[in-house]
């Protein structure tokens, strides 16, 4: 789980990224991103009835990409806030596809500290 600061929760914010931040996307997953003048960055999950009807299907993927995030925290340049919007494709991938793909997509958005390959 992330900590509560690490966590963007109000409508108002949400909305802010989607109207004003930078996005990238790949079959998996699409990430939002905008600056929040922070020193913390701060996210949110998106995973809805597109990509599965069962609850624990889609509590299951939020469970993954947390803790994703959770290890790549770290290394992510501070500041921003992130909107994570998984895609239906993303069901049947296994974790170390989903933290390629979530790499590959803050690498792209100039939000990785460090270049993986």
């Amino acid at each position: 789980m992330l900590t509560r600061q690490h966590r963007l929760t109000k409508t108002k914010e949400i909305d802010f990224v989607f109207s004003r931040g930078k996005s990238s996307y790949d079959k998996l997953m699409g990430v939002k991103t905008a600056d929040n003048n922070l020193s913390y960055n701060r996210f949110n999950i998106m995973v809805s009835n597109k990509v599965s009807k069962r609850a624990v299907a889609r509590n299951k993927i939020k469970r993954q990409l947390r803790e994703i995030i959770r290890q790549e925290l770290d290394l992510l340049v501070v500041g921003k806030d992130c909107i994570i919007i998984a895609l239906p494709p993303i069901l049947n991938e296994n974790p170390q596809s989903l933290q390629k793909s979530f790499v590959k997509q803050l690498q792209k958005l100039n939000l990785y500290k460090i270049s993986v390959n």
